[in-house]
């Protein structure tokens, strides 16, 4: 989905057609699976942070066309709303430059573009929803200008034939619908890239599905939508429900939907790429120029355009991703669970809990999804999302237990061994792990402190709930660029 798209009118000959290459592509991949060559020797990981746009009172800046201007940086780049921007960083070795080396390259990008957005009135948050943003921020006006999102917006009310509803039953209530798929842009996520070969992708991604409920709880950072306080990570059913095809009708037929955990633990990369193509049909059937079957033919290395846009618009919580660089082509895990925020150490301890814990998970005897039922996974996932790290999840050979005590006893352990066989010394992982390890320790994250807040002011006498909102995204910036990990955030 990151490519720009015409705006334009399909016909069914064009979705016949894609359909066909969809098929020639997985045929290709296939073959490809079997006889190429993957880009996996020297394995990468990436980040993309996704930011909300704020003005000088943290209420909703629709500014960022004028901010990307103003940064003109190619890292940079529009998301749906006008109020988003998302930062890509640069691929690396995990390992890579020493214990600060990364977390020091994004703090100067953020700072650099934050200095940039603020000469033309508008100021950068890294949170999983943005506390002041209202129902009325996000009509068809607030879509961003790139002719994709729009194009985007009509096929998936096309498909839906009727309004979106939003309903999320949490310490409060919403119920609401919506006309556009923008309340889709309230969800802005940290976004965890690993390279992994074609024979380890399988293990990798059942890892990276077994611990999702776990990173959530740990860093759930969204209790706030449209006013009201919900789940502590009210992203996840905002982001289900803000991009579903399906009217209710559809939904009791048993047809998936194209924010997807999964049904089942995988064998292979193609496993995904065959789901994908057997169950959605194409928002944008656009195909291009380049014959797969021939690129390979030849001794070339095939985009394989239709499917990877038609990847782009299934939404799994770990998406698998095909890429080609002047290296060859390879396959990463797009680790999308997380929020954004609050800080860059809470991201950064997240990315190295992450690569470490299934790491390890991977390098077990017995893996933990041969001993932990899939539905058990998708369920941890959802109840760490209403609870937060108040969460009590199931773990095999633990049963169900509060996920801080999970973590300490069980979890980081593995996850310090995980990035020691990935060739971090102690010296470089007890920092970044100690800050998963306090959190546990105080039990309190990013979603408990913006809670925490609100109720303190309200107490305090703020007049309302949108005052104090506002106020506790004021205090909550004044933090992120302390860049102290929010556990140690204190409420006042």
């Amino acid at each position: 989905m990151g490519r720009d798209v015409p705006a334009l009118v399909f016909t069914r000959e064009d979705r016949r057609r894609y359909r066909e290459k969809m098929h020639t592509c997985l045929d290709v991949l296939a073959h490809m699976l079997r006889e190429s060559s993957f880009e996996s020797e020297r394995p990468q990981v990436g980040l993309e942070i996704e930011l909300n746009l704020v003005d000088d009172d943290g209420l909703p800046a629709m500014r960022n066309t004028d901010v990307l201007q103003a940064i003109a940086d190619p890292a940079w780049s529009s998301e749906l709303g006008r109020f988003n921007l998302e930062i890509n960083i640069p691929p690396r070795r995990l390992t890579a430059g020493g214990p600060y080396a990364w977390e020091q390259e994004i703090r100067d990008a953020l700072n650099h573009a934050e200095e940039r957005a603020s000469a033309v009135g508008a100021h950068l948050i890294m949170i999983g929803i943005l506390p002041t943003l209202g129902e009325a921020h996000v009509d068809e006006t607030a879509l961003s200008g790139d002719p994709r999102y729009r194009l985007l917006n009509e096929q998936i009310f096309a498909a839906r034939g009727e309004d979106l509803r939003i309903t999320v039953d949490g310490v409060e209530q919403l119920s609401t619908y919506a006309d556009t798929i923008t309340p889709e842009a309230a969800c802005t996520s940290t976004q965890f890239h690993l390279q992994v070969s074609p024979k380890d992708f399988a293990d990798y991604w059942n890892a990276a599905q077994a611990v999702a409920g776990v990173q959530i709880a740990l860093a759930a950072n969204s209790p706030f939508l449209f006013g009201r306080e919900l789940w502590r990570e009210t992203r996840i059913p905002l982001f289900e429900q803000a991009t579903d095809t399906r009217p209710q009708e559809i939904k009791a037929q048993g047809v998936r939907p194209r924010v997807w955990f999964g049904e089942r633990w995988i064998t292979s990369v193609f496993d995904l790429f065959e789901e994908n193509v057997r169950y959605y049909p194409a928002l944008l059937p656009l195909c291009d120029d380049e014959d797969p079957q021939k690129a390979l033919d030849s001794g070339g290395v095939p985009q394989l355009g239709e499917l990877t846009l038609h990847n782009g618009t299934i939404y799994r919580w770990n998406r698998p991703v095909y890429a080609v660089t002047d290296s060859g082509p390879h396959l990463r895990i797009e680790n999308r669970v997380l929020p954004a925020g609050p800080t860059v150490a809470d991201i950064i301890a997240n990315g190295a809990f992450y690569y470490g814990l299934t790491r390890a998970l991977v390098d077990e005897d017995r893996p933990v999804w041969t001993r932990m039922s899939f539905t058990v996974a998708e369920e941890n996932l959802h109840t760490a999302a209403r609870d937060g790290i108040d969460a009590r999840l199931y773990w095999p050979g633990t049963g169900e237990v509060p996920v801080t005590e999970l973590v300490l006893r069980r979890l980081l352990p593995l996850a310090h061994r995980g990035l020691e066989l990935a060739g971090m010394d102690a010296a470089w992982r007890e920092p970044l792990l100690g800050i998963i390890e306090q959190r546990c320790v105080t039990a309190r994250n990013g979603a408990l402190w913006q809670a925490e807040t609100v109720h303190h002011l309200q107490k305090a006498g703020t007049p309302d709930r949108g005052e104090a909102l506002r106020q506790m995204t004021q205090a909550y910036m004044d933090y992120m660029h302390l860049n102290a990990p929010a556990h140690t955030w204190p409420v006042d």
